[in-house]
């Protein structure tokens, strides 16, 4: 995928990076596999807010993507590279020999025309889906399953991969995209490659509008608040919290920078073999 960049014309062109759309093949979705998406506004059933700076943005259908992969032993055959608005990643439409159409994840490399199937017994290439325990040692791959028959969950943003570094005792040990090391059941499926679209790291809107368009409204810093807004608001001048020196918090008091939310006991620690945040 390339970024495209523009001529510093007005001051929203100077810095705008957007992709190229190079690698989209076919411009309208498969209507057979859309379905509505409704916005909450960052509202729950109450009708209260709760997740801020959500809401607006352009009307969208959910595409249904197979992560789970379930049509073992049969070929099919990639038809069309598209965009999806609800996910960084490119999704790829493939078509399989009885005909039905599904969706899945693009990787790098994966052309119009290839061939992709998953099971165990299916060749290690891109876009074959496969247990932990029929995948090379030291391969890339994605939408990696952390139950076996959930579903792919881990390594299905733009440009992640995972790296299947050993196998003991029935589990596979991988590195995920943050650098934790992890224990996964070996029978769990993943896709060979890495996922597409690889530059998305790389775009920046240019202008808050187009920030607007994707359903995200303006996030206030609590520093520039008054002190009944946060606690971090007031003080003379620019100050960083009101009286004196605050450490950062939300607006409810938790602590921003530091401070561990992850449960003491929880029941998958036994399998994270090295934290991502390894101590010194």
């Amino acid at each position: 995928m390339a970024i495209k960049t523009f001529r510093p014309l007005t001051p929203t062109q100077r810095f705008k990076q957007l992709p190229a759309f190079d690698e989209i093949t076919k411009s309208k979705p498969e209507k057979s596999l859309l379905e509505p998406l409704h916005k909450t506004g960052g509202r729950n059933n109450a009708g209260r807010l709760t997740s801020r700076h959500i809401g607006g943005g352009h009307k969208r259908h959910y595409r249904k993507i197979d992560f789970k992969r379930t049509r073992r032993d049969m070929e099919a055959v990639v038809v069309g590279i598209e965009y999806d608005p609800n996910r960084s990643a490119r999704i790829a439409l493939i078509q399989y020999t009885d005909g039905v159409k599904a969706y899945i994840l693009s990787p790098v490399g994966l052309k119009v025309g290839a061939r992709v199937s998953a099971g165990e017994n299916v060749a290690p290439e891109l876009g074959n889906a496969m247990p932990l325990s029929k995948i090379p040692l030291g391969t890339s791959i994605h939408n990696v399953e952390l139950t076996p028959g959930r579903g792919g969950q881990i390594a299905r943003s733009a440009g992640q991969q995972v790296i299947l570094s050993n196998r003991e005792a029935g589990y596979a040990l991988v590195k995920m995209p943050s650098g934790e090391i992890r224990k996964i059941h070996e029978t769990s499926y993943a896709t060979i490659g890495q996922v597409g679209n690889t530059d998305h790291m790389n775009v920046a809107s240019g202008k808050a509008g187009r920030t607007r368009w994707q359903g995200r409204r303006p996030h206030v810093r609590g520093m520039v608040m008054n002190p009944i807004d946060h606690p971090m608001g007031g003080g003379q001048g620019k100050s960083k919290g009101g009286g004196g020196r605050h450490h950062p918090v939300s607006p409810w008091g938790q602590l921003a920078k530091g401070f561990k939310t992850r449960r003491k006991h929880k029941p998958s620690n036994s399998l994270i073999v090295q934290r991502r945040k390894a101590k010194k």
